[in-house]
């Protein structure tokens, strides 16, 4: 990079707009981006309650600039609520030229309560690559357990695991046989103030494991992933623990602050936060039970390995 162009491994303070056009053409590996829903969140410097239209646009200019910076076999993971998912991805698709390879749905326990309507417990997460037959897919890195294995215990079952498929799926708490993570249904909690893993000075953490698949799945080491929206910089850690390069962009001072003073407290080889397969283990909070203690009550018969 040359000297006009943003340092790695670092998150930079300012508009991603700006700071992205400091970027190279073609020189990053893997995006993900969490942006503002556009749904009135209380940032401290961002208008969260733009107009629709304005909203759109500037959805735009930056996924043309991530795009821009993407190499020609890179990926963009874009996390997004109900209220523009389906424009954003058609955005993405029929005029920025990506390739949506999967749809994801993130179900989330702890969602918000609602009164008049089902309570919201997800999100969707776009998987877009440049190159519809060229990308990065390591499937090894990412398989999960098979039913065959999670539910009934089979010693026959691959030792593996299995791939993440297509399905619906309803609340893992109401399977009479549990919830397997083998879909693109993917369920992680989400991170609350109670859990071990929350940062306490953001409000919308994404959970480490949850971009630990997408890491180890659309990039490999010494690879530069990039973060337009830095946040509570959980995608620039995990990035660092799993060996990646990473670039971070964040529009508040006081966060990015926050996330470089999270970074020189990660190392690389650092274990990830959270439970790798919910089901199996699930993430301890000060004063709660795990889920292995809950399945017993409601689900006597069901065995955790």
């Amino acid at each position: 990079m040359n000297d006009a162009s943003l340092a790695i491994d670092q998150v930079h303070q300012g508009d991603c707009l700006e700071l992205l056009a400091r970027v190279p053409a073609g020189s990053v590996h893997l995006a993900f981006a969490d942006p503002p829903f556009n749904i009135g969140y209380d940032y401290d410097t961002y208008d969260d309650s733009r107009p629709a239209n304005d909203y759109l646009e500037w959805s735009k200019k930056w996924m043309s600039e991530v795009v821009r910076v993407l190499r020609p076999d890179g990926a963009l993971w874009l996390a997004i609520g109900d209220e523009y998912a389906a424009e954003l991805k058609v955005m993405a698709t029929r005029e920025l030229g990506l390739t949506c390879r999967s749809w994801v749905v993130w179900y989330y326990t702890f969602g918000v309560n609602c009164k008049n309507k089902f309570s919201r417990s997800h999100a969707h997460i776009f998987h877009f690559v440049r190159d519809s037959k060229k990308y990065t897919f390591n499937a090894d890195a990412i398989r999960v357990p098979s039913a065959r294995e999670l539910v009934y215990g089979d010693k026959r079952a691959n030792p593996q695991g299995r791939l993440p498929d297509d399905t619906w799926i309803l609340r893992p708490q109401d399977l009479p046989e549990g919830f397997s993570a083998d879909e693109d249904t993917w369920y992680f909690p989400r991170v609350c103030g109670t859990f071990k893993e929350r940062s306490g000075w953001h409000g919308c953490q994404m959970p480490e494991q949850l971009l630990g698949r997408i890491i180890r799945a659309s990039s490999n080491p010494d690879e530069i992933v990039l973060d337009p929206f830095g946040g509570s910089g959980t995608t620039l850690a995990v990035a660092k623990k799993l060996g990646r390069k990473y670039l971070g962009c964040e529009l508040s001072g006081a966060y990015a602050t926050r996330i470089s003073e999270r970074l020189a407290r990660t190392k690389s080889g650092d274990p990830l936060n959270g439970a790798a397969e919910p089901l199996k283990s699930a993430p301890a909070t000060k004063a709660g039970r795990r889920l292995e203690d809950r399945q017993k009550t409601f689900f006597p018969h069901f065995r955790v390995k």
